[in-house]
């Protein structure tokens, strides 16, 4: 994770730290080229009744920069830099986005219930929400963290899939750990008709959005530190 830093008058950069496990978010942050580091919080991932989609996956985001934030702290050392950027980030596929009611897909319990979204989304248009949160956090005064987020909507079109189609997917062992049953930069890139939005927020991590993120957080800390 190295990076060429060109000469500039901004303010060095902080000390980015992705609160995540996922290594598609790891390798599409990488291509922001900044060195970062990684750690892991656990929050748990319970919709609230009657909590809507954006919501939701904006709350999970903050919560996980957050908790990373805090996480981050307890690792830090006299040699590492003061004031950090964490970064927390979420994915929900979801039918019906915005409408009463809307169905949150998240990763599949069983074949089961992998079936039952791949018939969801089969032949029809369904939305992918990433949200993008960034705790900027004062290792030495944390009640003076703030936290940033944004969320991307992505539309993403799928044709048609036969019952064989569905099962070979889930015999490839791809859908099992992502968000709708399914991998846009994997094996069921062939099922997608069309896209609207960012190709990247589908994957796990908006870069375009997640820049302009960083850049706000840390030319707002820069301003109050004049």
């Amino acid at each position: 994770m190295v990076s060429n830093n060109l000469v500039s008058n901004k303010p060095a950069a902080r000390q980015l730290v992705l609160a995540s496990g996922s290594p598609r978010r790891a390798e599409l942050l990488q291509l922001l080229g900044r060195p970062f580091q990684v750690v892991l919080p656990q929050v748990p991932e319970q919709r609230a009744l009657g909590e809507s989609a954006a919501a939701y996956v904006q709350r999970l985001a903050i919560s996980k920069a957050e908790a990373g934030a805090t996480l981050w702290r307890t690792k830090a050392t006299a040699n590492t830099t003061s004031n950090s950027l964490v970064l927390g980030s979420d994915t929900v596929v979801v039918v019906g986005y915005a409408q009463a009611h809307e169905q949150v897909l998240e990763k599949p319990r069983d074949f089961a219930d992998f079936q039952r979204m791949m018939q969801l989304l089969s032949g029809t248009t369904h939305t992918v929400l990433t949200a993008v949160a960034v705790t900027q956090s004062a290792q030495l005064e944390p009640t003076t963290d703030v936290t940033m987020a944004t969320t991307v909507a992505t539309e993403v079109s799928f044709k048609p899939l036969s019952e064989g189609e569905i099962a070979a997917y889930w015999a490839s062992g791809e859908p099992q750990d992502k968000a709708g049953g399914y991998g846009i930069q994997g094996l069921a890139g062939r099922f997608v008709t069309h896209l609207q939005g960012s190709y990247f927020a589908v994957v796990g991590l908006p870069l375009y959005e997640t820049a302009e993120l960083l850049t706000r957080v840390e030319t707002q800390q820069a301003g109050g530190q004049q």
